[in-house]
């Protein structure tokens, strides 16, 4: 499957149709589809045209676009955007309009990128189903019935769905990843400090990337070209010393080594591990050499990263008292029921079993026993990796142990964590990894394929996944007609 981008670009610079135009025909696609699929929380349509005014402007003047110029995109809801209402999708922030942009919206509104709007996600990004929404739960566009995964839900639905090209979500234990293998799409989670967190409203600020959710890999890499580089004004960022994900992305993959951890596949379904194992014989074709590893280190990821995150979260939420921060309530006796009033009203139950859990393992007593060894476990899992990639250059996983379950089907806490299994230790380890389509299941719901591999190895991950993708000519990806779509209402 080839870029949207590239194409949309092309239509513009042949006239085939304007960006207002086509700017039009998305924000028409999103008040037919919201009914459905619930994949925006707030459509910001006098930016989008005046924006795509801009960019017809600059056509008519014949001047060349920037990469992501003129392309209508989304943002999840927990990134900041001056004067557009941002709101985690959660009652405790539902009114809250941000007075600055986060980084990475600085980075693509100066590209002139067409904002269609602001996507669901589950509260807080918490959650991994998006069914934990104050505004309701946003659903798969391959099967309504299905969640799309979490905590970046709409992003992801709206792009499998053709409502936005692209879109950036966030992703702290596999929030990018696993919507993307639920709804068809390529998912990238940065290196840890890659991507500024500048304006992400945090859950956990230890594991917090930012990161594109895209229809192909070309379009993953020029979006992740244009949001990775240096800010001075994030203590996280790391020094820009980038490379292109773009430029060697035709290049191939002969003579690379993927490996394949025994632990990524306990409890997979076997439409999953048969999809895999279809996916492994396609890199071997290609020229990549298979090596099988055993990483024991990986078995306690799971828990390791929810004390680890539920303990952040906790502190990060804590300034949410309806005093400082976040909704008040109407009506309290005093201030220690105005803090507890406003908090009770204001989150939703599993940010409250989050926050919980998280004061618990931090407080005394308790501190040692779960947050302090969480802390030296996540150093051997990094050792773990450290010693992998000495014998292959990424590994080869899935990215979830099944495929999009139906949307209330997991009642329990703990179904729920279980769907991050395999895309935690990346978290854990700070490193980059990126999920892409590979197979369907029994029913035509979409299986993803997980590539993880060293500290700034993007370009690497991404020149695998092209090279899958162009070997199997774009045929697990969804939404194959969204030409089709956009000429019909044009």
């Amino acid at each position: 499957m080839e870029s949207r981008i590239k194409a949309i670009h092309q239509w513009y610079y042949e006239r085939k149709l304007s960006c207002e135009e086509l700017t039009r025909c998305y924000l028409q696609r999103i008040q037919r589809e919201q009914p459905r699929l619930n994949a925006y929380i707030t459509c910001t349509q006098e930016h989008a045209l005046r924006q795509a005014r801009t960019v017809d402007g600059k056509l008519s003047r014949k001047e060349r676009l920037m990469p992501l110029e003129g392309i209508p995109m989304t943002l999840k809801d927990n990134i900041s955007t001056r004067g557009i209402r941002t709101t985690c999708a959660s009652k405790m922030l539902h009114e809250y309009v941000p007075i600055y942009d986060a980084f990475v919206w600085q980075r693509l509104n100066h590209q002139n990128a067409v904002l269609l709007g602001k996507t669901n996600l589950d509260e807080f990004a918490m959650g991994s189903s998006g069914e934990t929404s104050y505004f309701g739960p946003a659903r798969n566009p391959v099967r309504v019935d299905r969640a799309p995964g979490g905590s970046s839900s709409g992003t992801a639905a709206a792009v499998g769905g053709n409502l936005a090209v692209y879109g950036l979500g966030s992703d702290t234990g596999g929030s990018i990843r696993q919507p993307a293998a639920f709804c068809g799409v390529v998912g990238v989670k940065p290196t840890y400090g890659a991507v500024s967190r500048r304006g992400l409203i945090a859950h956990a600020s230890g594991l917090d990337q930012i990161g594109p959710i895209a229809a192909t890999v070309t379009d993953a890499a020029l979006v992740m070209d244009a949001i990775s580089c240096w800010d001075k004004e994030d203590a996280t960022s790391l020094p820009d010393q980038r490379i292109s994900c773009l430029k060697d992305l035709e290049s191939g993959i002969k003579g690379l080594r993927f490996g394949v951890v025994w632990e990524y596949h306990h409890g997979i379904t076997m439409e999953v591990a048969d999809a895999l194992e279809q996916a492994a014989e396609a890199l071997e074709k290609l020229g990549a050499v298979r090596v099988e590893l055993k990483l024991p280190a990986l078995q306690c990821a799971l828990p390791v990263y929810y004390v680890l995150a539920c303990a952040q979260a906790a502190s990060n939420l804590g300034r949410y008292d309806g005093v400082r921060f976040g909704r008040r309530t109407d009506r309290y006796d005093g201030i220690d029921d105005l803090i507890r009033r406003s908090r009770g009203e204001g989150f939703g139950k599993e940010v409250k079993h989050r926050i919980l859990l998280g004061t618990y393992v931090l407080s005394e007593g308790y501190y040692d026993a779960y947050y302090q060894k969480a802390q030296t476990l996540r150093e051997e899992i990094k050792g773990a990796f450290y010693q992998a990639f000495s014998h292959c250059d990424f590994l080869l996983s899935p990215t979830a142990a099944g495929t999009a379950y139906r949307i209330g089907e997991k009642e329990k806490c703990v179904d729920h964590y279980q769907t991050d299994i395999c895309t935690v230790p990346a978290n854990l380890a700070g490193l980059p990894a990126l999920s892409a389509p590979c197979g369907f299941d029994g029913e035509g719901l979409p299986i993803g394929m997980q590539l993880t591999g060293p500290k700034m190895s993007e370009p690497l991950l991404l020149r695998v996944a092209r090279s899958f993708e162009r070997e199997t000519e774009g045929s697990y990806q969804v939404g194959k007609n969204w030409e089709d779509q956009v000429w019909n209402m044009n």
